[in-house]
């Protein structure tokens, strides 16, 4: 499949396959969304904004070093992976690894902004937990001097941080887009609402994609942090009491829902946390379509699709999206997985 290469001049012109869960799938565009949706259901955002999380720094003996923040901690602390020298342009599986560190030391951040490592993950010791020696305003305004958004080698263009947030982005908690809302307009929003569907939100901090480690791969994503307001609970129950069907947008606003779900029986105003990983065993309790950008069938991804839609449906729209010439990736085309019908809400 090919990578989308930089972000859209008009994103709303991205194209999107939709998906029967039943039946088969058409091609579509975003701009045509709001006519797909059924009047009465709800389409949930996730309104994380994505923060400057690539930081460039040197050892004490001065080895350069990348940071990429992962899971805010509170306080000065941060939850981080580590990459040798090098930059975005070269594939992040094909990096040097870090420097080995450990517990005490310290990385210097552009011209001269300590962060100590305060514990080594024993899951990979690219994993880690950062100290920023700046606190509170002074320690968001050293990341946002210093810092970039992540980004990967397909891309062609260094990446401003505009570029990497949707159009509803509020609070900076996500270490990379969350980018099935990214071609969403307020244009398309406020004809979805006048037609009738509700739009709700939650803020989820979504981590990265990739680290460069197999290993550590392999347990992505990590645990993060979500928050669902009250009013975003009470839509949905409102929604599935008349017969509506919730949408999600991205698979970060399925791991908040399913997650919450999972750890509580139900769902709880406020913040928390989920390392919920989702396949094709899968049954939602709260999301009974999702709306998601264009993956490799490789990609941990297109198995959480399979908690939506058959395989016998998603491999054959997936090569004809592959065929038809579709982009992948975060500045990519999407796809819209509708259900036959909406999932009972737990009470």
């Amino acid at each position: 499949m090919i990578p989308a290469r930089a972000p859209r001049p008009s994103p709303s012109g991205a194209r999107m396959l939709v998906l029967d869960g039943q039946t088969g799938f058409r091609e579509s565009t975003v701009s045509d969304l709001p006519g797909l949706l059924q009047p009465g259901g709800l389409l949930v955002v996730n309104d994380a904004a994505t923060l400057p999380a690539s930081l460039q720094a040197r050892t004490a003996n001065s080895a350069a070093i990348e940071i990429r923040l992962v899971h805010y901690l509170g306080g000065s602390d941060w939850k981080a992976v580590l990459l040798g020298e090098g930059n975005w342009r070269t594939p992040t599986e094909l990096r040097d690894p870090p420097p080995k560190l450990a517990a005490g030391d310290v990385l210097n951040i552009g011209d001269g902004v300590p962060a100590e490592i305060i514990n080594v993950s024993l899951d990979s010791d690219r994993l880690v937990t950062i100290r920023f020696s700046l606190q509170g305003a002074r320690m968001w305004t050293a990341i946002y001097k210093y810092g970039k958004p992540v980004q990967y080698a397909y891309l062609k263009n260094d990446l401003p941080l505009w570029s990497v947030q949707t159009s509803y982005a509020s609070r900076p908690w996500a270490a990379e887009m969350p980018s099935a809302g990214q071609p969403l307009t307020w244009k398309i929003l406020l004809e979805i609402k006048r037609r009738g569907v509700g739009l709700a939100w939650l803020t989820h901090a979504a981590g990265l994609s990739t680290t460069g480690d197999e290993d550590l791969d392999d347990k992505l994503p990590l645990p993060e942090t979500f928050d669902i307001p009250q009013s975003t609970i009470d839509a949905i129950a409102a929604c599935h009491g008349r017969g509506g069907r919730v949408i999600a947008v991205g698979t970060t606003v399925v791991r908040a829902l399913e997650g919450c779900v999972a750890a509580h029986g139900w769902l709880v105003a406020g913040q928390n946390e989920t390392d919920l990983r989702i396949g094709s065993a899968f049954r939602p309790q709260i999301v009974d379509g999702i709306l998601t950008g264009v993956h490799d069938p490789a990609q941990s991804h297109f198995r959480l699709l399979r908690a939506f839609a058959d395989e016998s449906i998603l491999r054959p729209a997936w090569r004809h999206a592959t065929e038809a010439g579709y982009l992948c990736h975060e500045f990519g085309d999407l796809c819209l997985i509708l259900p036959g019908r909406p999932a009972p809400f737990p009470l």
